[in-house]
């Protein structure tokens, strides 16, 4: 059971993301950094943000799948860009998968990725 947190003296991020989600029951499934690369760990549209965006969700939606769950059941995201200019092109990724109560999220942009073709990667954890 996931019950979103939105406390009235704080802005409302919805759908983009929630402000907080309390969670009960279930395992925890922490899920490593997801990054654009397909299964033969080539880098998926380099210096696209949205085709990495893209590949970024897939992947993750394979991990969540394969432990028995889906976008849904994410809790908690952690997403690292390279530059702030991709931020739009990762938000109009990202609103298209989200349809119900969206997790929690923190946005970071760094120097660089463990391949300097990835522009995104993200962490997560669900609740099961």
């Amino acid at each position: 059971m996931k019950e979103v947190v939105q406390p009235k003296s704080l802005s409302d991020p919805r759908p983009r993301y929630s402000q907080g989600i309390m969670a009960q029951g279930g395992k925890l499934l922490f899920i490593a950094g997801q990054t654009a690369a397909d299964k033969s760990g080539n880098v998926v549209g380099k210096g696209d943000i949205e085709a990495q965006a893209k590949q970024v969700f897939e992947n993750i939606q394979a991990v969540l799948k394969e432990a028995g769950g889906s976008l849904d059941d994410l809790v908690m995201t952690t997403t690292y860009i390279v530059d702030i200019k991709y931020r739009e092109g990762y938000n109009r990724v990202r609103n298209q998968h989200y349809k119900g109560t969206p997790p929690t999220s923190t946005l970071v942009v760094v120097k660089g990725l463990a391949n300097p073709d990835y522009l995104i990667e993200i962490a997560g954890v669900a609740v099961l």
